[in-house]
């Protein structure tokens, strides 16, 4: 049978839900015994392999009909049950793993035959005369979860976390560092399932700080289970490297790019006896080059007369990055059972930016043209500290038994000064504003899992609760008069303090079950809690808001796996959450610049949303994987940016068309999607593999200035891996984003380019790297926005293609991997960007 048709019959049998597992044939009942086993990793790790399939045939030549099968529980035990005595064949399936066969005799009247421990090994395919080397498949699906194995994979070309979600299935990241899941920004990013710094752009340590090469998975979670946080449309988890080697291992690492860019890096762990010791180190020194255009068209009114002002804005400057990171960390085995860990992760952060600016503008309908030349100057320092306490007992008797604890605090001070700067006139002379903002996050967390006594089962609770605590302030310094060399003094009407308590205590239930014909299910409840209040000092302006919620979610699976490939259907539901924060609902007026502020909505509430999916995964024998994803999202109260004029502050500040961005509930909105990814062996030097995603969005507003739309988008990216010679490695990978649309308007499409190379030296203890980022230099922001009062049209592009070179040396054991190319960090960044 051909490739063809084995995929045909896999997806028939998957229409029509046809069993895979057949009965024991008939033989009287003192002739049968019970086949059991236990299947295992067969590296050093020795774990086990749940949900892998088992296979039981007549060992003739005459008769290979299959006489039992099953499954794997989630201590990789399995047990077939009624087999009459006779001789056969067993084989063992799991994903990414060498099938492993054995032979198996029963003899009459026994009862039982044990098998022992079944060590299966990576994957080794077969490509014509082409051998392969295995490793664990790059995208495998897990139940409620689809987990990426970036360690190996050439696709994680880059040097930070941004590099390697850039290259995740449903993930995009645009030319600012901003993570979306499947169109939305609003996600939880969690580090090894911590929640400290977790949030899209929120407090810790930013995804552009941690390397790729610390990186060992990344586990998508777009329906995640109730044992995660309910917020956001969906969890990214990315987890780290664990090395219990012993002695020193690890690697020094330093990368440089063109135009004053320098990344060097230090990673060491020591293993001795109980205790694993970690010292990481991550410096950043860079300097980017920025544009940016806008043009735009208000139509303001004082309720007699009616003017259109039409002005431009064309900007250029320079953003200095520089980052400092320390990780400090201990893992101490208490006993056999018992482990407990400390990290401390100290960071400091300082962005300076200048960015100079020229504004004009001119009545419609007016030949007057006036001019404005100013500057934009930033100082930005950031402090960052982290440290937290984990702990896991596990009973060796009854494996699967977990408790796990984890406590911790990040602590944020940070100092933002902006200047913004007329040169040149006789208008005044700008404004400065100082920000201070001090923040405390406290997190706690406590899971238990108790596996069922037949190991098929599996309970899940746990408790968790998180404090956070800010407080700030925003001092607004005006010119004493029109001069040039005019004095700043403090402006009371723009300028206060504010502080904020949010406590979000939680609690969950879940329980997973292997049933029988390959089908698994998994269900939960989460409850959550928010308790928000705050306020400005002195003043009337605060935020009161308490709710609490609760998230169901669901999960059924099966697998459809049959020789050579396996096959798995997967169908899954949770209900979500996006609540708004503080300043999103305190409704005051920050200034971003003289002609922008943003302003709270005090009434703003959270969103919910229902989230469907059905998923299949195909791997056949040839290396190929084809996964395709059918989703829908349905979320109510939707959360938009919302623009207007402020027409009273355009008349009198004397600085051009004055915008208020605040936020709004603009009603319902509806999307329907369908993802796709492919990755294929071609020959022995070149593996291809492709992810693409196209969804239906609609919007229902009832906001101001907006109106129902609906839009078809789409993302796109395809990457080749060649090998064309001995320790090197090739990566071309391009990548698209369609327009998307937004609450008033449409972000426009956007793509790029990327080219990396690494060459492995002296046998496998050093690497150099080359990359060139945005080869085409293609990447770029363009946003619109239209409404009955406001056209624009926004344009900034980010110093996006840079080359990249790197050198890395491996300490102790550490080898360079074939198949990884650790390469340049991203550009871009700044605190909270």
């Amino acid at each position: 049978m051909n490739a063809s048709l084995k995929v045909n019959s896999l997806l028939f049998l998957a229409t029509l839900g046809l069993p895979l597992s057949l009965a024991a044939q008939t033989a009287p009942a003192t002739t049968r015994a019970t086949v059991s086993g236990t299947a295992i990793d067969g590296g050093a790790k020795a774990e086990p392999l749940p949900f892998a399939t088992v296979l039981l045939r007549h060992a003739e030549a005459a008769d290979t009909s299959l006489v039992a099968s099953g499954q794997t529980a989630l201590d990789g035990k399995f047990e077939l049950p009624q087999v009459p005595a006779g001789a056969y064949r067993l084989r063992v399936l799991a994903m990414g793993y060498q099938s492993l066969a054995q032979a198996v005799r029963v003899a009459p009247g026994q009862p039982s035959v044990a098998l022992g421990l079944l060590k299966l090994h990576p994957a080794t395919q077969q490509l014509g005369e082409v051998k392969v080397t295995g490793q664990k498949a790059v995208v495998q699906q897990e139940l409620g979860k689809t987990v990426i194995n970036v360690e190996k994979d050439l696709s994680s070309v880059g040097g930070t976390a941004v590099n390697v979600l850039e290259n995740v299935p449903a993930v995009a990241v645009d030319a600012t560092g901003t993570v979306s899941l499947r169109g939305s920004s609003n996600l939880t990013i969690l580090i090894d399932g911590k929640p400290a710094g977790t949030s899209n752009g929120g407090p810790g340590p930013r995804l552009d700080q941690i390397p790729a090469s610390q990186i060992s998975q990344v586990e998508v979670m777009t329906n995640p289970s109730a044992k995660y946080d309910a917020s956001g449309a969906g969890v990214i988890n990315i987890i780290t490297k664990k090395n219990k080697k012993e002695g020193w291992n690890g690697q020094a690492a330093l990368v440089v790019g063109n135009g004053d860019k320098y990344s060097p890096s230090l990673s060491l762990s020591r293993h001795a006896g109980k205790a694993t010791w970690n010292l990481g180190y991550d410096g950043r020194d860079q300097i980017y080059r920025t544009r940016s255009n806008s043009q735009q068209t208000a139509l303001l009114t004082d309720g007699t007369t009616t003017s259109s002002l039409y002005t431009t804005q064309e900007g250029t400057g320079t953003q200095h990055n520089r980052n400092h990171s320390l990780n400090l960390g201990l893992n101490y085995d208490l006993t056999k059972e018992q482990t407990l860990s400390l990290s401390v992760q100290p960071h400091w952060e300082h962005q300076s930016e200048l960015d100079n600016q020229a504004l004009t503008q001119q009545t419609v309908g007016s030949p007057t043209v006036t001019t404005q030349y100013g500057q934009q100057i930033a100082d930005v320092k950031v402090t960052v500290l982290e440290s937290s306490a984990d702990y896991r007992h596990a009973w060796e008797a009854h494996k699967g038994r977990e408790l796990t604890a984890n406590a911790g605090m990040v602590k944020i001070d940070a100092n933002i000064p902006v200047s913004q700067l007329i040169i040149g006139s006789t208008q005044p002379a700008g404004f400065k504003q100082a920000q201070q903002v001090n923040a405390q996050i406290y997190f706690g967390q406590v899971d238990y899992t108790l596996p069922s006594a037949d190991g098929k089962g599996k309970l899940e609770v746990g408790l968790k609760n998180q404090v956070l605590h800010n407080t700030g302030s925003t001092a607004m310094l005006k010119p004493t008069s029109v001069a040039p060399s005019a004095e700043f003094q403090l402006d009371p009407a723009n300028s206060f303090a504010y502080n904020f308590t949010q406590v979000m205590p939680a609690a969950y239930a879940t329980y997973s079950q292997q049933l029988a014909h390959g089908w698994s299910a998994q269900g939960g409840l989460r409850t959550e809690g928010t308790f928000l209040n705050g306020g400005v000092e002195n003043s009337t302006a605060s935020v009161n808001r308490q709710y609490v919620s609760l998230f169901p979610s669901a999960t059924v699976a099966r697998e459809l796996g049959k020789e050579p490939g396996q096959s798995r259907l997967q169908f899954s539901y949770a209900r979500r959450l996006n609540r708004p924060d503080f300043m999103q609902q305190l409704p005051i007026q920050l200034y971003q610049d003289p002609r922008n502020y943003r302003q709270g909505n005090a009434g703003l509430l959270p969103e919910f949303s229902h989230n469907f999916e059905v998923g299949h995964q195909l791997n056949l024998a040839n290396g190929a994987s084809i996964t395709n994803t059918v989703f829908a999202r349905f979320t109510q109260n939707a959360i938009q940016r919302i623009r207007t004029i402020d027409s009273l502050a355009t008349r009198t500040n004397n600085v051009g068309v004055v915008t208020r961005e605040t936020y709004g509930n603009v009603g319902t909105t509806n999307s329907f999607g369908l993802e796709t990814t492919w990755s294929q062996p071609l020959t022995k030097w070149w593996r291809v593999s492709a992810t693409g995603s196209i969804y239906y969005s609609q919007i229902a507003a009832n906001a101001l200035n907006t109106a129902n739309r609906a839009a078809l988008a789409g993302t796109a990216r395809l990457a080749n891996n060649f090998t064309p010679a001995k320790g090197l490695d090739v990566q071309l990978t391009g990548s698209i984003r369609s327009t998307t649309l937004t609450a008033q308007g449409r972000q426009l499409a956007t793509g790029g380019l990327d080219l990396a190379l690494r060459q492995r030296l002296f046998q496998e203890r050093a690497a150099l790297t080359l990359r060139v980022s945005d080869l085409l230099n293609t990447q770029v922001r363009r946003t619109e926005i239209a409404t009955p009062e406001l056209q624009t049209s926004l344009y900034n592009k980010f110093e996006t293609r840079v080359a990249w070179l790197g050198f890395t040396w491996y300490i102790g054991a550490t080898k360079a991997k074939p198949g990884r190319i650790e390469a340049a960090p991203s550009g871009g960044g700044g605190f909270g960007g």
